[in-house]
């Protein structure tokens, strides 16, 4: 199909993803793995877990299973297997009430003794079929009644094995039979010679699809495939047979001797039976279905009950992805659409994308011991939307932005670089144009502005800062549902500064009972422990020695906390936890917090939490230090620490 004028082109589409659907919403999705991430969870579990819920407009791979088994149970609760049995008793019983209509009005001895050939018959209907093999029908309709009767025990035990045969077959002939017959001793002489390992197999399997080929929709390319479908089919027809009770059972073994008159069908068909099951023993040929619904089965239809059963099976394996190794690509989807029709198929092909698009993108990246972590282009992707959030809180409004600081940030340098997003600097009018102009140009004659063409003004910083942020890690706040905001809130600062500061020095302390310095990465993956102590006291001492070795750098000191101290550190290095608080913790971390008033820093403690001595030990803090406490809900946190970061900036 030729080109339109402007480079698309329109045709049927006939198979494959659909080119229409809007593509995987990366951010919205590692939105959601962040929060799993930093609510304690593993990059690869918080993965799997949202692969598992789903999106917004896909459905995940739980609601995919729940569907599965309330299919497999519809199938169950619906059906039962004896609908060969009852159909074959049913024209029995037509045949021989056609025959005593013909037989009552004829006065003579000979149709007596007829009549009470019928009376003695035996009570099974398998044993009454196998005696009628020999009774020479008066009545037409009754001849033509048993007849039915061997056709459709023929049908219905190749259906059983060759899915499809009881349609083909609908007015099966004698040369239909006999050419049956003859495939069947082909097929059963093809397996033989090849578990016998013979050399000229692949000749036997070409000359044998030449012949009998229309038998096998499937179209297997080599006698491997051949044994595999067949071997699938066959297992579920004995499966089926596990499944009846042993009357009926002895019923369907002893009426297979009369499929289509002719005892070679049942012999063919059980030599079969042996050879695939010696050949594939891996399939399942011992198992059984309870089945307790009210809509009887033919042999063909129940085997294809129990192929289903097991199809649903290995699809709720694929979408449990619990086994090594696992990945959305082994989902059958030709099987899933078969089973729960084409949304089910849209829906796995988008988990599937997504999982793909998110290992592509370099969303994650492996640890030196192995494990899956979120990489720093995940982590900027995170910092983005919770810096975005941050904003948009401060300012009250979306989109709003805060001309009158623009180009705070110090003088131009002469230079210009791509806008990026938290940029607040001034735009470089001449070289945004330019670069609109050459790219519009080149695909069109109109001029557009897109984002991708805004460049700012780079500028020299006038001052730069040394900001340490203390989050408290202990395990009340994780008991109290703030372990989560207090990541974002780091994320949404370090964003901030990382893009808008890019000159400050943003050191990120944890305490409990002790306090360390942490690495973004580091903090977004932290696990919540079980340990008391609040060590407030060596978290600012370490933030002086942060602040000291920026001595030319504005000091800022942020501190988020649901507790009072409640630990210290010794001269050796140990922390000692006591609470309530002695009074040796309380001396040690107000004096550090005179240390760090020392070098010019005010400590803005951000309160978490009413309780009246946490109260009263921050309100000693901010007194001392010449700062503040912000008491902020969960929701305005992150607002609240970059709220005061810019504001300390602007002092």
């Amino acid at each position: 199909m030729p080109l339109l004028p402007e480079g698309y082109s329109y045709g049927p589409w006939h198979d494959g993803p659909d080119p229409l659907a809007p593509p995987a919403d990366l951010r919205d999705a590692l939105d959601e793995i962040g929060r799993e991430v930093m609510g304690g969870s593993s990059p690869r579990s918080a993965l799997e877990e949202l692969l598992r819920r789903g999106t917004e407009r896909t459905a995940g791979l739980d609601e995919l299973t729940r569907q599965l088994w309330q299919r497999r149970s519809q199938i169950q609760r619906r059906h039962r297997l004896d609908g060969t049995l009852q159909e074959v008793q049913q024209l029995l019983e037509e045949a021989l009430e056609a025959e005593r209509r013909e037989l009552f009005p004829d006065p003579d001895d000979e149709a007596r003794f007829r009549e009470a050939q019928l009376d003695a018959l035996p009570p099974g209907t398998a044993a009454a079929v196998r005696e009628l093999s020999e009774y020479d029908w008066r009545s037409g309709e009754a001849r033509q009644k048993y007849e039915q009767i061997r056709d459709l025990l023929g049908r219905e035990m190749l259906d059983a094995r060759f899915q499809g045969m009881k349609q083909a077959l609908q007015n099966a002939g004698p040369e239909d039979v006999e050419q049956i017959n003859q495939m069947l001793s082909d097929l059963n002489a093809l397996l033989s010679a090849h578990a016998q390992g013979a050399s000229d197999v692949d000749e036997r399997f070409a000359e044998f699809m030449r012949r009998h080929g229309d038998f096998f929709p499937e179209n297997p390319q080599n006698v491997d495939e051949l044994i595999d479908v067949l071997a699938a089919r066959s297992a579920a027809a004995q499966r089926m047979l596990n499944s009846m009770s042993e009357e009926q059972r002895a019923e369907l073994a002893e009426l297979s001797q009369q499929a289509f008159g002719d005892p070679r069908l049942a012999a063919q068909l059980s030599a079969l039976d042996s050879q695939l099951r010696a050949l594939r023993p891996g399939e399942d040929w011992t198992s059984s279905e309870r089945f307790r619904g009210q809509d009887p089965l033919g042999l063909g239809e129940g085997a294809q009950a129990m192929a289903d059963l097991a199809e649903l099976d290995a699809l709720a394996e694929q979408l449990g992805q619990s086994y090594p190794g696992a990945r959305l690509e082994d989902i059958d989807l030709e099987a899933l659409e078969r089973q729960l029709g084409p949304d089910a198929g849209v829906d796995a092909r988008r988990l599937s994308e997504l999982e793909r698009e998110l290992r592509k993108q370099g969303l994650f990246e492996r640890a030196a011991d192995g494990t899956l972590r979120l990489s720093p282009k995940a982590l900027r992707r995170l910092g983005e939307t919770a810096l975005s959030d941050v904003v948009n809180a401060l300012r009250g409004k979306t989109g709003e932005r805060e001309t009158e600081s623009a180009g705070a940030a110090g003088e131009p340098t002469g230079a210009s670089r791509p806008w990026r997003f938290g940029d607040m600097q001034p735009w470089d009018v001449p070289r945004t144009v330019r670069n609109a102009v050459l790219r519009s140009t080149a695909v069109s004659g109109s001029v557009r502005l897109e984002v991708e063409d805004v460049e700012v003004v780079e500028t020299e910083h006038r001052s730069r800062a040394a900001v340490a942020l203390l989050v408290d890690t202990s395990w009340s706040m994780i008991q109290e549902g703030r372990w989560l905001p207090m990541k974002r809130t780091a994320l949404a600062l370090h964003q901030l500064i990382s893009t808008r500061f890019r000159n400050d020095a943003l050191q990120l302390i944890t305490f409990g009972r002790y306090a360390m310095p942490v690495e973004l990465p580091e903090l977004v993956g932290l696990e919540g422990t079980w340990e008391q102590g609040t060590n407030a006291h060596h978290a600012l001492l370490l933030a002086g020695q942060h602040l000291r070795r920026h001595p030319d750098a504005q000091p800022v000191v942020l501190m988020v906390t649901d507790g009072e101290p409640t630990a210290h550190l010794e001269p050796d290095g140990e922390a000692e936890f006591s609470y309530p608080p002695e009074p040796a913790t309380i001396y040690k971390t107000l004096s550090e917090v005179d240390r760090i008033a020392k070098l010019g820093a005010t400590v803005t403690v951000f309160r978490l939490g009413d309780d009246p001595r946490l109260e009263a030990f921050v309100d000693t803090i901010a007194r001392r230090s010449g700062g503040r406490v912000v008491a902020p809900d969960l929701d305005g946190l992150g607002a609240a620490v970059v709220g005061d970061y810019l504001r300390s900036r602007r002092r």
